[in-house]
Parts: C-alpha cells; structure tokens; sequence
C-alpha cells in the first residue's frame, strides 16, 4: 500500500517548488532577449536611454538568475528524493535533456559574465552588443530542454516498456515527442510577454510617482510594443496547444473545459459553477470550442464522462485556464490599445488609470504564467507518466515529508524577500538621473 499522506506532501512540495521557481525560471528566459533588444535599439537610435535600460536590466538580472539556480537545483534534488520510482523508469530515457539544460545553462552564465564585465571597454559597442546572443542562445536552449522533459511526461515515447522494464530506449525520439513544438512555444513567447508588460508596469509606476522623466517614457513605449507582439505570438501558440489537447489528451480538454457529454459543435464555456454535471451562471460561446480544436464549428469534441473515473484531471482546471486566457486577452488589448494610441496621439494613454491598467498587467502576467502551470501538471493528473505510471505509483513510501515541506516554505520565502530587498536597494540607491548624470560626467 502506498501512503496517501506521502503522495499527497510529495506532490504539494513540488508544486510549491514549481510555482516559485516558475517566477525566476520566467524571468530567465524572457530577460536576455529584452536586454539585447534594448541595448540593439539603444546602438542603432546611439540613444543612451535605451542603452542605460538594457544595463539596469541586466544588472537586477544577476540577483534573478541567483535565485533561478538554486531553486532549480532545488527541483533536481526533490525529483529523485520525492519521486524516486518515476526517476528510476524514465531518468534513463530522458537523461539526455537534463544534462544539455544543465550545459545550456553554464553556456549562458559564462557569457552573461563577460558581458556583465566588459560594459564600456570596447571601443565600438557594437561588440558588446553581440555578447549577448550567446546569452540569449543558452537561456532559450536552456527553456528548450527542460521543457522537453516535460514534454515527455505528456507524451512519452522512444522506449518500450516489457514487464516493468524499459528496453529499446531511443533517447532522441523521447525527446522530439507531440507535446514538445506546442509546450515549448508557449514558454518561450509567454516569457518574453511577461518580461515586456513586467518592465512596463515598472515604467508606467515610475511615471505614476512622479519621475517624468524621459528614459521612463522611452522604455514604456519599447516594451508596450514589445508586449503586443509576444501576447499574440503566445495567443497564437496557445490555439495550436488545444489542438493539440484535442488530438493526444482529450480528458485534459475536456476537464479544462467543463465538457461532459460528447457532442458536434461544442460551446466553449468561461467561468461559472458547478452543480452535478450542469454548469450554471457561466458564459458560454455556442460552438466555438469545435471551432478552437479543428477550425469547424461542427466537430465533434469527446465529453470527460466518456473516460473512466479515475483518469479524469480534477475540475478546478477549468479555473485555471480561464483565468490565464482572460489575462492573456487582457494584455493583447492593453497593448494594442497603447500602441494605437501612441500612434494616433490619443491623450488618455498617458492618463493615471491607463497607467495604473499596465501597472496591474506586470503581476497579471505572472498570475496568467502559474496559473498555466497549474493548468499543466493538474491538467495530467492521475499520470507523472502519461498513459503509464501514475502519479501514487511514481511517490516515495517516506514519512516526514510534511517537514520538508514547511522548511522549504521557509527557504523560498526569505528568498522571495531578500530578492525584492535587494533587487529595491540595488535601484533606489542608483536612479536614473544620477546613472545618467555619472556617465555623462564619465565621459568628460
């Protein structure tokens, strides 16, 4: 018998490593490309604004990128102490991206620290510049093969599975499975959008409190525009996911959904709640679930009653996915409305609680990234390994784990403060009118 009380610390504790480090892990990917944007504007426009905004960012990147690794390494520690049979069934099979996330990352840091190192000691900028695609490189190959891993839990594949032992293992193919195009699409672009409207909000609060001051407007506007295209690009990648739901993991979609009974051109459902199976006080949009997994609002969509009990994800999923699409529509209209704004001179952008709308939008975007997280990993439930181990199958039988569990609430607190602690000093203490006014002072 297996103990309930250990599965179920095993699986809070990961998912309140998951949902911390998500934050940090987000950060990471979406960062770098946002600096090199910046600093390239910065390099084509010789505007010092945009070049002082990619080394602002880069310089509370280091205190992020800290954090994003020892919580990382954290995640590595608890897959083999809390799920030890899962680690001995699929560690073997997906070994290969664990190790090149581990390279990729080493990539990133070495560069990352050339660059960090060598502001102002080229002569042409230019190639100061150019350090930060190999950052950029290691921290989107980095995203890539840790999603893979992931990918593979959705839909493993690449080995057989004769009696309880694995044979036959084809680590490239475990690799390059279904899941993998449309699961590493969404964390790329969701990242880079989260970092665009993060660093708008901090601009938009800056405004609000009264420093009107230029490179404030300036990085506003850069990441505004930024923020629609990688909202859309996420939007875009999140239609292929549901097709993809629809195709390889129809009970996920249909418990995100509230689909209960099979039926051609299903309505797609936000919110409400339930009472048995019917689905009351919600909004509903006649037949364009149909549409969202096949482009015909005629198809028909399988119902969750028409799995067995116990391979139905639990329900609150739904919750999840609506909230994480209502933000993400959210944020692709508060940018499209700024960017047309901007662009026809429109006076209520700059207005108080336009700006209050894109202060809010920072920490919405975060709330949109776990809440897909969530949406994810509950999404699979009861599988670790889909259609083969089962998330009790894959637990530790150890006792204490709730201990674990309070401990490292503890850590992932203290960091979460002395982050914000010193990631608030490390600015306070240098604003930008007096980076401005030392660096031009520099170069008298």
């Amino acid at each position: 018998m297996m103990d309930n009380s250990a599965v179920f610390w095993s699986r809070a504790l990961t998912e309140l490593t998951l949902t911390f480090h998500i934050i940090f892990a987000t950060l990471g990917v979406g960062v770098p490309l946002i600096i090199l944007i910046a600093q390239y504007v910065g390099y084509k426009k010789n505007d010092e604004h945009y070049t002082l905004l990619a080394r602002r960012v880069a310089r509370g990147f280091t205190i992020t990128v800290a954090v994003g690794v020892v919580t990382g390494t954290i995640i590595g520690l608890q897959l083999s102490l809390l799920w030890p049979q899962f680690m001995e069934l699929a560690g073997q099979t997906i070994a290969l991206p664990l190790f090149m996330e581990t390279f990729a990352f080493f990539f990133e840091a070495i560069f990352l620290g050339i660059y960090l190192y060598t502001w102002d000691r080229f002569k042409n900028p230019k190639y100061h510049m150019l350090l930060l695609i190999p950052v950029a490189i290691g921290a989107f190959m980095s995203a890539i093969f840790i999603t893979i891993v992931n990918a593979f839990m959705n839909a493993p594949r690449g080995f057989d599975l004769v009696g309880g032992e694995i044979i036959n293992i084809q680590p490239i193919l475990a690799m390059f499975t279904p899941a993998m195009p449309t699961k590493v699409g969404h964390v790329l672009t969701s990242s880079f959008m989260t970092v665009a409207f993060t660093l708008a909000a901090i601009a938009a609060y800056k405004l609000l409190k009264g420093e009107n001051h230029i490179y404030h407007k300036k990085s506003l506007n850069l990441m505004m525009k930024l923020g629609l295209v990688f909202s859309i690009a996420t939007a875009v990648v999140g239609d292929f996911s549901a097709k993809y739901l629809a195709e390889y993991q129809p009970e996920k979609l249909a418990a995100a959904e509230w689909h209960f009974e099979t039926e051609a051109g299903a309505d797609l459902i936000f919110f409400g709640i339930l009472d048995g199976d019917e689905v009351k006080y919600e909004i509903r949009m006649p037949k364009v679930l149909s549409f969202l997994i096949s482009n015909n609002f005629n198809t028909e969509v399988t119902g969750l009653n028409d799995f067995p009990e116990d391979e139905r994800p639990p329900l609150i999923t739904h919750y999840y996915f609506n909230i994480m699409v209502a933000i993400g529509s959210l944020m692709i209209f508060l940018a499209l409305g700024y960017v047309v704004g901007k662009w026809r001179g429109w006076q209520w952008i700059a207005s108080r609680w336009f700006r209050w709308l894109i202060v809010l939008g920072g920490p919405l975007s975060f709330v949109a990234i776990e809440t897909g997280w969530w949406l994810a990993e509950q999404g699979r439930q009861p599988w670790i390994l889909y259609g083969i181990m089962r998330t009790e199958q894959g637990a530790t039988t150890a006792t204490g784990v709730e201990w674990l569990f309070i401990a490292f609430a503890v850590v992932y607190l203290i960091l979460g403060i002395g982050s914000v602690v010193v990631l608030r000093r490390m600015f306070k203490n240098n604003p930008v009118s007096k980076e401005l006014a030392l660096r031009k002072g520099g170069e008298h």
